[in-house]
C-alpha cells in the first residue's frame, strides 16, 4: 500500500476504525518521518487501538509494552538470563574470569524485552508503549536514547543499533505531565471522544445493518451521557458494545436499553446516575 492520509483513512475504516482527517495526516507524518507518535486523550478514545490497527494495516508485528508504576529496564528493555548464566558457570568450572565474563554476557544469555525486541526485529514492527503516564519519570529517561537515535546501550555488550525503525505509538491518559525531553522526540496527536458523525461511521463499520435513525438516537444519548460528571465516561468501544447488547436482547424498549447499560457503563454510581436521569438523557 502506498502510504497517504487518504489511504490510511480507507484502510483503517476497513478494519473498523474511524480515522479523522487530522489524525490521518499526523499518523502519515509519523510514518514518513520515522518519528514516535505520542497520543493523548481520555480513556476509551481509541489510542491503543490506533496502534493495533496500524500494525494490521502496515502488515507489521505488534509489540506492546504496558506501563505501570515501578516499571524498569528489566521489564521494558532487557534482562540477563541469570539462571542459565549460573548453570553455564557451573558447567565450565573455574577459569579465567575475564574469558568467562565475556562469554556469559553475550547475546545468547540476553533476554530482550519489548523495547529491544522492537528495534532488533528484522521485519519492521509496530511498538505500542501504552499508558506511559502510569510509569515513573525515571522510566522516560530510558526511552530517550531509543526514540531519538534508535539505539540502545547495554553496558556489557555496547551499543545495539536498530535493524529496522519501528512504528511507535505512545499513549497517555494525562494522569501526569510528561517530560519535555520525551515530547521533543515525538509528533503529537490528541484524541478526544468522537463527534456524532465520526462515532456513527465507527458504528456502521461494526454493525453495518443497523437502521441509521435508531443508531443516531442511541449515539445522541451517549453524547449526553458523556457530558455528565461520571467516574468513567464510555468510549467508542463501549458504545458499540452497548448497541450490540441491545440488538442481542432483540428489543428496543426502554427496559432492554437500561439492562444493556451494563455494556456501556462500568461503575455502579454511573449506572445509578444515568438510570435515574434516563428521561432527560434519552430526550
Amino acid at each position: 500500500m502506498q502510504v497517504t492520509p487518504d489511504n490510511l483513512k480507507r484502510e483503517f475504516l476497513e478494519k473498523g476504525y474511524w480515522l479523522n482527517e487530522e489524525a490521518a495526516k499526523v499518523l502519515y507524518l509519523a510514518i514518513l518521518m520515522e518519528k514516535p507518535l505520542l497520543v493523548e486523550g481520555p480513556a476509551g478514545t481509541g489510542k491503543t487501538m490506533l496502534g493495533e490497527v496500524l500494525a494490521g494495516v502496515m502488515g507489521s508485528d505488534l509489540i506492546r509494552l504496558q506501563c505501570y508504576e515501578g516499571i524498569d529496564e528489566s521489564k521494558a528493555l532487557f534482562e540477563w538470563d541469570y539462571a542459565r548464566q549460573l548453570l553455564y558457570i557451573q558447567s565450565v568450572g573455574s577459569g579465567r574470569w575475564e574469558e568467562l565474563e565475556a562469554e556469559i554476557y553475550s547475546e545468547k544469555f540476553l533476554l530482550p524485552r519489548p523495547l529491544l525486541k522492537a528495534i532488533t526485529s528484522q521485519q519492521k514492527a509496530t511498538l505500542i508503549i501504552d499508558e506511559i503516564d502510569k510509569s515513573d519519570e525515571e522510566f522516560e529517561s530510558l526511552l530517550l536514547e531509543l526514540l531519538s537515535q534508535w539505539q540502545v546501550s547495554i553496558p556489557q555488550l555496547g551499543t545495539v543499533y536498530a535493524a529496522t525503525v519501528p512504528y511507535v505509538i505512545i499513549t497517555s491518559n494525562n494522569q501526569r505531565r510528561l517530560s519535555e525531553a520525551l515530547k521533543r522526540r515525538c509528533l503529537y496527536l490528541y484524541l478526544d471522544y468522537p463527534q456524532l458523525a465520526e462515532e456513527l461511521a465507527a458504528v456502521r463499520c461494526h454493525i453495518p445493518e443497523i437502521e441509521e435513525q435508531f443508531a443516531v438516537k442511541l449515539l445522541q444519548f451517549v453524547q449526553r451521557v458523556r457530558r455528565r460528571e461520571l467516574i468513567k465516561p464510555p468510549g467508542t468501544a463501549e458504545t458499540i458494545d452497548w448497541i450490540k447488547a441491545i440488538r442481542r436482547l432483540d428489543e428496543d424498549d426502554e427496559e432492554s436499553m437500561k439492562t444493556a447499560l451494563a455494556a456501556l457503563l462500568k461503575e455502579q454510581k454511573d449506572l445509578e446516575k444515568v438510570k435515574s436521569d434516563w428521561k432527560r438523557l434519552w430526550g
